[in-house]
């Protein structure tokens, strides 16, 4: 992905109008609070399209728009962060900043490998900037739910469905129970969301169920609510007390909520954004990111500040080119504003 001359110049300009002025005032004494200061620029490689996909669904560049598979999420918030950071270190100004880039290759899996090095390098840093893409219009993600998956199975007794039905205790018919039950617990916390997206049971017609189970996807606004839903789940009652109920999995990424430090950081991108000449606007979004294991550990967590584009996951997904080195402006001058 390559920006014109055009556009790279129009990042180098706007960078430099955004923080000349702070880091005029960082420069001028090295031994201030500011000096020092460490950045991380967070993002992932991996797309969730298969081996192949770029055949079916070729780049191509059509009325200001790159479309392609894994451009938006996020293979372009990498290319702004580079872009950002070229910008921070070739214009004539000393940078007693250090950025640290960390591009990982398993965030659309669960993040399972590479979580470790994700909080490890959250720990040493003032801010974490997540380049995952922005929500319409731009809008960066100051909250993102909790993400958890769970494995309900039934254990009943098995028996001749037309000789013997009431000697056997069905699984399939206590977990369509359990299903229920649990479609009403999102009643009790606001903003929690629940589906069950596979169940599988049981082995012929004419045999009452012995065996059942269903995958649940859970997301959570608040670790208080994945904690109560967790305690929930697992204390679960069988309706029928001949079947047993064993509950597995939980949540693997924990809430970004929209903390004081998260909103400080966002209000200083704010301040930036409108020396660029535009209004940045913050949102949430159900769906979660590195950015959730950063923000849990009270580091500075900023997400969304990646691409402007659509179709995330998508066969239209695309990004806006003209957008890209403003993106740029707006990180670069994020991290020299920052005090």
């Amino acid at each position: 992905m390559v920006l014109s001359s055009r556009r790279a110049s129009r990042t180098w300009a706007a960078a430099s109008r955004v923080y000349r002025d702070p880091i005029a005032a960082i420069t001028s004494s090295r031994n201030s609070a500011a000096a020092g200061r460490r950045f991380l620029l967070l993002g992932h490689f991996d797309t969730v399209w298969p081996l192949g996909q770029l055949e079916r669904m070729p780049l191509a560049r059509v009325d200001g728009r790159l479309h392609g598979p894994g451009v938006f999420d996020m293979k372009a918030g990498i290319t702004i962060g580079m872009l950002a950071t070229r910008a921070l270190l070739e214009l004539p100004i000393s940078q007693p900043r250090r950025i640290v880039m960390l591009w990982t290759a398993d965030e659309e899996i669960g993040s399972q490998t590479s979580r470790g090095a994700i909080e490890d390098e959250a720990h040493r840093s003032d801010a974490v900037l997540v380049l995952e893409p922005s929500l319409p219009g731009g809008a960066v993600k100051t909250s993102r739910k909790g993400v958890g998956q769970y494995e309900l199975v039934v254990r009943g007794i098995a028996a001749h469905a037309g000789i013997d039905p009431l000697r056997g205790a069905s699984a399939i018919h206590e977990l369509a129970h359990q299903i229920c039950r649990l479609y009403r617990l999102p009643e009790q916390w606001k903003g929690l969301s629940l589906n069950v997206g596979t169940v599988a049971g049981g082995t012929r017609p004419n045999v009452v169920a012995d065996q059942a189970r269903a995958v649940i996807d859970v997301r959570a606004v608040t670790r208080n609510d994945m904690d109560a839903f967790d305690g929930a789940i697992r204390h679960q009652k069988p309706r029928d007390p001949r079947t047993q109920l064993e509950v597995s999995g939980g949540f693997d990424r924990p809430p970004l909520e929209r903390t004081d430090q998260v909103e400080r950081l966002y209000r200083q991108a704010c301040e930036v954004a409108r020396a660029l000449g535009f209004e940045l606007n913050e949102g949430g979004t159900g769906g979660g990111s590195d950015g959730n294991f950063t923000a849990a550990l009270g580091v500075a967590t900023l997400d969304g500040l990646g691409a402007l584009g659509d179709g995330a996951h998508a066969l239209h997904e695309y990004v806006d080119l003209e957008s890209l080195a403003d993106r740029a402006a707006l990180i670069a001058g994020l991290i020299a504003s920052i005090r």
